[in-house]
């Protein structure tokens, strides 16, 4: 689901993604392709970049699809976000409305 946690990994290239989808939900993650969204708030932008796609086998949930981002944070790390294929998740827009809803519940850190 939508971890957002940290990792201190360089850039945001689908290799990494790949790299962490794999480290989050173990088995194997194969790239599919880059989403463009833009998602916004009360007329703010709220998300506004790629989410890449990866098709996951033999991971640790019945979820054949992950959709997969980051951005930087002020110390110079990335936040990344992996989110699962399922439920109301069908799509890269819908998985990062699923995490800005994630964050923005009140008692997760």
């Amino acid at each position: 689901m939508a971890d957002g946690k940290v990792y201190s990994l360089s850039d945001t290239h689908a290799t990494e993604l790949k790299l962490v989808v794999e480290m989050e939900h173990g088995g194997s993650a194969a790239f599919v392709q880059s989403v463009p969204v833009h998602e916004s708030r009360a007329g703010k932008t709220v998300w506004n970049g790629a989410v890449q796609v990866f098709d996951l086998s033999g991971g640790t949930s019945n979820a054949t699809r992950v959709y997969a981002w980051s951005h930087s944070l002020a110390d110079g790390t990335r936040k990344y976000f992996t989110v699962l294929h399922g439920g109301p998740v069908t799509n890269a827009r819908e998985a990062v409305r699923a995490a800005i809803r994630t964050e923005q519940s009140p008692g997760l850190s």
